[in-house]
């Protein structure tokens, strides 16, 4: 297991330590609901130094990013942000992430830790255009100071301001005493905030003045499984579960991001999938009754046929009642249409709903 820089932060707090892509890292603290609760009502810390970061420069790196990511990156101006996935050959996804432009000839990629190694090789073997590609996955940290009190509490430690920040844009100055850090106004939980990208050798000076800065407006260290209740009650796909390398970004509704006005890896049959429409989609759901979809749980129709999987679920904090995503066939899918869950030996009835499922 490869070790994050604050690891030692996070055993003196307690956390529950955990493997996950490859890395120790902090699942919870005081416990799920109590993390997810302060994000949405105040704002709570999580680090995520374990995602994956690239550098992609000089004259053709937009042209390889064009290449192998579905959304327009030739939109991108300097600061602005922007989500994507990288299409397979095969009609799935090889990962999901976020695109940085620092400058014509700079981007940064963030993507998911377990696909470090196979996103790298992924974008290496499609470089003919020789981009010079960089992985500085091993050097850099990276914190999500998320909530709605994240920009107040975290202003005193920049001269950047934060509660005119845009969505999806990012500025590169000074915070904590540290000069050169992304400060991007991203996140996955819904709840606004930031995500704070800096060198390993500062992230205790880093970590010790976020938490310094935020204590008096009730600031929290969340772990990974807050992260999870936080980003499903958006809606917002993760990678592994909701995504992978058999779904196509259509069926999981990410058209938004797929854009045709260019061409990339796969655009022809994915673009003849959206004009001809997913054979199945990803729904949302409500479950009707009390109990918990997970994972892999079935999906059944009326006649207790099985018609699909779910691929992410839990018990909402915010709505307390469960919540998932999952595939159906396309006949199936549809605002307000009624499908079961197998929980153990009972068919649980549910409502697909529109997302998000939390509304803030």
């Amino acid at each position: 297991m490869k070790e994050i820089a604050l690891i030692e932060k996070h055993k003196a707090l307690n956390a529950k330590i955990v493997p996950f892509a490859g890395y120790n890292m902090p699942v919870s603290y005081e416990g799920v609901n109590i993390e997810h609760q302060n994000v949405r009502e105040k704002l709570g810390v999580f680090d995520v130094s374990h995602m994956g970061e690239f550098l992609i420069s000089g004259e053709k790196a937009l042209d390889l990013i064009q290449k192998i990511s579905s959304n327009d990156a030739s939109k991108l101006f300097d600061g602005k942000a922007q989500y994507t996935c990288m299409p397979n050959e095969t009609g799935g996804i090889v990962d999901d992430l976020i695109i940085y432009r620092i400058n014509a000839e700079k981007y940064l990629l963030v993507v998911n830790a377990a696909n470090i190694e196979k996103d790298w090789n992924w974008i290496s073997q499609h470089n003919s255009m020789d981009a010079t590609m960089k992985d500085i996955s091993d050097e850099m940290s990276l914190l999500a100071i998320q909530g709605p009190k994240a920009a107040e509490a975290m202003q005193a430690l920049t001269e950047v301001d934060l509660e005119n920040m845009k969505f999806y844009t990012f500025e590169v100055a000074e915070f904590a005493g540290v000069d050169k850090v992304i400060i991007s106004a991203t996140g996955y939980t819904g709840s606004g905030g930031f995500e704070i990208y800096f060198r390993n050798e500062d992230a205790e000076q880093i970590w010790d003045k976020v938490m310094e800065a935020g204590a008096k407006f009730g600031i929290k260290p969340i772990g990974l499984a807050a992260r999870d209740t936080l980003r499903l009650e958006m809606g917002y796909c993760l990678y592994g579960n909701d995504i992978d390398e058999k779904t196509s970004p259509i069926e999981a509704n990410l058209g938004w991001i797929t854009k045709f006005s260019k061409e990339f890896i796969n655009s022809e049959a994915l673009k003849k999938e959206k004009e001809e429409g997913p054979a199945r989609k990803l729904i949302a759901f409500e479950l009707d009754e009390r109990g918990i979809p997970r994972q892999g749980y079935d999906v059944i129709d009326e006649n207790g046929t099985v018609i699909g999987i779910v691929t992410s679920g839990t018990m909402s904090p915010s709505l307390e009642k469960g919540i998932g995503l999952g595939y159906v066939p396309a006949e199936f899918a549809g605002v307000g249409k009624k499908i079961n869950i197998q929980i153990r030996k009972k068919a649980v009835p549910a409502t697909q709903v529109k997302l998000p499922f939390y509304k803030g």
